[in-house]
């Protein structure tokens, strides 16, 4: 079953303005001051969330 009119182009770009992605927005270590992203590992100080830091020397990740 076919729709009784077709959708105007204006009409489709109104309904997916509202679909664009947002950036990611960076927070800053409380430990270290450098930028990290939410729910990662922070690459200087190993810092997660408080009560939790990480040390993997492989990847360099909290050995400072």
């Amino acid at each position: 079953m076919l729709p009784a009119q077709r959708q105007s182009k204006g009409r489709s770009r109104r309904r997916r303005s509202h679909d664009s992605i947002t950036g990611v927005k960076p927070t800053m270590c409380p430990l270290s001051g450098m930028p990290k992203m939410h729910h990662r590992a922070c690459s200087e100080s190993g810092y997660v969330r408080p009560g939790l830091r990480i040390k993997v020397r492989k990847l360099g990740i909290g050995t400072t």
